[in-house]
């Protein structure tokens, strides 16, 4: 860091506005699994996460990236706003219910790029124009031509994300995809690297690639860490809790007495790692063609990444790099600052630890 930035973060910290000007600035990502919520703060050393809390949500409050159960995630959500004091908050919209896409547009400004794509939207996204939101970043520019990377939304998907918020009593700050959420917290900023980010979540497994620090390519799989733990759970004839437990401890490590397990468990992650193999291929394959960088690594996370060796399950399988993420990439550093979560814990707050990221993502 230069010495004048250095200058501007100790007038920014020691001459900060009051808390009802300056608000710290928090993400809340809800998914099927629950409510992720995480409170990033600017201090002298750099930037700090300084709070933290999750909600449960029943299987089925959310179905398919939506809002099933209006009531239970506006509950969830107000509980947790209020414990931990929140006013405002950037909120992250499902990968499962975007549309990722690319365009080359004319202008100078984003301005003039959001008109470009608004013209033809609907080669892009298959939305009728009137419904649908969008928004895009720019990747380079040839000429007076700008290649752009956008992601749109029906309008009727994030007015009711807004509307259960607003009812729960936050302001939504930002709005935007989890995919790139994600990606802010895992990548350093001026990152280069094409990165394959897997997050394994309990009812689904989301795949994004991303150049850059951009997403290029996302999907989710209807496949999580809850059919491991069903899997476990019906070998041992055990409650779910426990079943959680043994998935953690035993994990893919086979030895004496665990074969069974270990082939029960298998039956299922292969099926995530057949999925995933398919996509890496194709992307490799066309990467050149297509002028793109090939994927150079892999990264795990999600909150069914503590399986006990599926880092070098995965890796042995994919022919490629695969290590559990660091959520806090671009936080303070660990000389100067200590995270107040458990790093595998920690694992489940990629996305919001994003989003709260986003107000200092300059």
């Amino acid at each position: 860091m230069s010495l004048n930035d250095s200058l501007k973060r100790f007038t920014r910290v020691e001459f900060a506005p009051p808390r009802y000007l300056a608000p710290p600035s928090a993400g809340i990502d809800i998914s099927a699994s629950g409510i992720k919520l995480a409170v990033v703060t600017e201090k002298l050393d750099g930037l700090e996460l300084t709070d933290f809390g999750d909600g449960r949500l029943e299987l089925g409050a959310m179905n398919g990236g939506e809002i099933a159960d209006r009531q239970a995630v506006v509950e969830a959500i107000r509980a947790l706003a209020k414990e931990h004091h929140i006013q405002y908050a950037n909120i992250a919209l499902s990968e499962s219910r975007s549309y990722l896409f690319e365009a080359d547009v004319a202008g100078k400004s984003k301005s003039e790029w959001r008109s470009g794509v608004e013209a033809h939207i609907d080669e892009y996204v298959p939305l009728p124009p009137a419904d649908t939101l969008f928004d895009i970043t720019p990747i380079d520019t040839k000429g007076d031509q700008t290649h752009v990377v956008g992601i749109a939304y029906a309008t009727r998907l994030v007015e009711e994300s807004l509307s259960a918020l607003d009812e729960a009593g936050v302001v939504a700050a930002a709005v935007e995809s989890e995919t790139f959420a994600l990606s802010r917290s895992l990548l350093p900023v001026g990152d280069t690297e094409t990165v394959l980010i897997i997050d394994l979540g309990r009812t689904t497994t989301k795949l994004v690639i991303v150049e850059k620090r951009v997403p290029r390519f996302a999907t989710t799989l209807d496949i999580g860490g809850h059919a491991l733990t069903l899997a476990v759970q019906k070998y041992f004839n055990v409650t779910e809790e426990e079943a959680k437990r043994v998935k953690a401890e035993r994990g893919l490590v086979g030895g004496p007495g665990n074969e069974e397990y270990v082939a029960a468990m298998l039956s299922t992650i292969s099926v995530i790692r057949e999925e995933i193999a398919r996509r890496l291929q194709y992307w490799q394959s066309r990467a050149e063609a297509e002028g793109h960088a090939p994927i150079t690594r892999a990264i795990l996370v999600g909150g069914n990444a503590t399986v006990r060796g599926l880092p070098e399950y995965l890796e042995a399988n994919l022919k490629l790099p695969v290590a559990l993420g660091d959520v806090f990439t671009n936080l303070a550093s660990r000389d100067v600052w200590l995270p107040p979560i458990d790093y595998m814990a920690s694992l489940a707050y990629g996305t919001a630890i994003g989003l709260a990221l986003r107000s200092y993502d300059r």
